[in-house]
């Protein structure tokens, strides 16, 4: 199957020998004793990655608010267990990332979902809601690809202080920028104290590592090592200590150029083939950076989209509904629309090209039934 999902990363890419090496390394280092380590982290991670935060990010931190995570969903998961309680609310996007969504509400919170347009969050609907956490992506609205502005961050944040609420900031693809200029972090502004930030190496090595990071405010990091350290004491420290050395020697970020040389090129192919085959009949949205595309489908209508999923799995594809990442409905202006969020990152271009290829023709089959 040629599958378009949103998040898988392509094995070829993936730098083998370098983590090898950096693997090997750690391993060869025979500690004094084997004990439980810092919950926060590995210092030398930790050290390497503040480097690395200001280099790529423009973002200042003490070493002791980074937080080393087993991956954005559990970053995300503390942040629920120590910022919510149940009956109190958050603000989320909408549409957004779902299972942030669920990881939120699974504390018995209510979700407050907040339209966005092409500047990211509308940040004008906060007046009046009260809430303990709004969870962002700025940087690069998921799933739609929007860059919120910096008037908009300042209000995000002027929100945050008057409610004592913290803004999370999931920065989870800001590696991929194509056509637009890198955007300084929400972290970066206004010294960050009610900012939460959350990172992954999910989208530039690979989601099946599981490491994360979360940067978090001075007056929390006693607590959210703590609840690190409670959680599962701390991450494995081989993979961290490993990807110490690979930062530090420059391999990290001489990859994530490579990387980013490489999903260019295919959403170059796939902005093509969909252009090629569909011309007028689509919309794409967000294809500036990230490593996604949104795909409107003017002619079919947004009742159609398990047709169209069930439709292209016979032909050997595999397309994602953006229907689900919505709370409650898609506003009207794309309400009547089907879209797909259509992922690039883990197919070559000739998958590409035979993907499309296929999905016209499992398009103008629904079309033919709606």
């Amino acid at each position: 199957m040629i599958d378009f999902r949103y998040g898988d990363l392509a094995p070829s890419d993936f730098p083998a020998l370098a983590w090898k090496k950096a693997v090997n390394a750690v391993i060869a280092q025979r500690p004094s004793r084997l004990a439980y380590d810092d919950p926060r982290g590995s210092r030398r991670l930790r050290q390497a990655l503040r480097g690395y935060l200001w280099r790529a990010r423009t973002l200042q931190c003490d070493l002791e608010q980074i937080i080393i995570v087993n991956g954005s969903q559990q970053g995300l998961d503390l942040c629920a267990r120590l910022l919510l309680d149940p009956g109190s609310e958050f603000v989320i996007e909408n549409p957004s990332y779902r299972m942030a969504r669920q990881i939120f509400a699974s504390t018995g919170a209510s979700p407050v979902p907040l339209a966005v347009d092409g500047e990211g969050l509308k940040t004008e609907l906060l007046e009046g809601v009260r809430a303990h956490l709004a969870y962002v992506t700025p940087s690069h609205q998921f799933p739609l690809g929007s860059v919120m502005p910096i008037s908009r961050r300042h209000q995000l944040l002027e929100w945050a202080r008057e409610n004592n609420a913290y803004v999370i900031e999931d920065d989870y693809d800001s590696e991929y920028r194509y056509d637009i200029s890198p955007v300084p972090p929400v972290h970066s502004l206004e010294a960050g104290s009610n900012v939460i930030y959350l990172g992954t190496i999910s989208k530039t090595l690979s989601p099946m590592m599981r490491i994360g990071y979360l940067v978090v405010p001075p007056k929390l990091q006693d607590v959210f090592a703590t609840a690190k350290q409670l959680f599962d004491r701390h991450s494995p420290v081989t993979e961290q200590e490993a990807l110490a050395a690979f930062i530090e020697r420059g391999g990290y970020e001489g990859h994530v150029r490579r990387v980013r040389r490489l999903n260019r090129d295919r959403r170059e192919t796939l902005l093509k083939a969909l252009q090629c085959a569909f011309g007028e009949r689509v919309t794409v949205e967000g294809a500036d950076a990230g490593l996604h595309v949104v795909v409107w489908f003017n002619e079919l209508p947004k009742s159609s989209e398990t047709a169209l999923q069930e439709t292209a799995q016979r032909a050997g594809i595999g397309v994602h509904g953006i229907s689900a990442l919505y709370e409650p409905q898609p506003d009207e202006a794309t309400a009547y629309k089907l879209g797909l969020v259509m992922g690039y990152s883990a197919l070559t271009p000739q998958q590409i090209e035979k993907g499309v290829h296929l999905l016209l023709a499992a398009v103008d089959t629904v079309k033919e039934q709606f």
